[in-house]
């Protein structure tokens, strides 16, 4: 007899207990394989949440430094100018300003944009370094037009980090927008600054 004449039928040799014991048994390997893509997915997006909440929370801690330790600077803004808002309001920007660039940022690494154009990290740092120095130039040191150049290259730097993050993520681009509209409430504070 030839072994391509002889057909094996599944359902005839084998009894219920045999099918059913194959049939659980690919079912824990489904559940199995399952169970360590969900695991997978959960560890991944742990990951992707430790890294939001540094990448939001460093720079706003950051700020909130400078603000503390260099933050007697608003007795002198408010005694400058009778409507410049108080100093609490422009560190409350100030700091929303920081997290919506921070979450910015952590929207473009996440989709590899830093990779893509490290201009944009470049760009990012040069606004967050320009920022801090914002207030002491500002108001410690007392120069309303050494601020207001402070100001005009932040305010480049967020133009420049709004074009290559709009590229990169249309949402981080729309986020930079909000931070430039508080950089123009910022600008309106130094020009009233360095007219007085």
């Amino acid at each position: 007899m030839d072994s391509q004449d002889i057909r094996y039928r599944g359902g005839d040799d084998r009894d219920s207990a045999t099918t059913a014991a194959m049939a659980e048994t690919d079912r824990k390997h489904a559940d199995d394989n399952n169970k360590g893509k969900r695991d997978q997915k959960r560890a991944m997006a742990k990951r992707g949440l430790k890294s939001l909440t540094v990448a939001v929370a460093a720079p706003v801690l950051v700020m909130l430094f400078e603000t503390y330790f260099l933050g007697g600077y608003g007795n002198r803004a408010r005694s400058s100018s009778s409507w410049i808002p108080p100093p609490w309001v422009l560190h409350a920007i100030r700091l929303a300003s920081s997290g919506l660039m921070g979450l910015a940022a952590w929207l473009v690494w996440v989709d590899g944009g830093f990779h893509k154009k490290p201009n944009a990290l470049y760009l990012y740092l040069a606004q967050f370094t320009l920022c801090l120095l914002w207030g002491p130039v500002t108001f410690l040191v007392g120069s309303g037009f050494a601020g207001l150049v402070v100001w005009l290259g932040q305010s480049a730097a967020l133009f420049g980090c709004y074009k290559a993050f709009n590229e990169i993520s249309p949402v981080a681009g729309n986020l930079v927008k909000l931070c430039l509209a508080c950089a123009a409430l910022v600008a309106v504070v130094n020009v009233k600054l360095a007219i007085a």
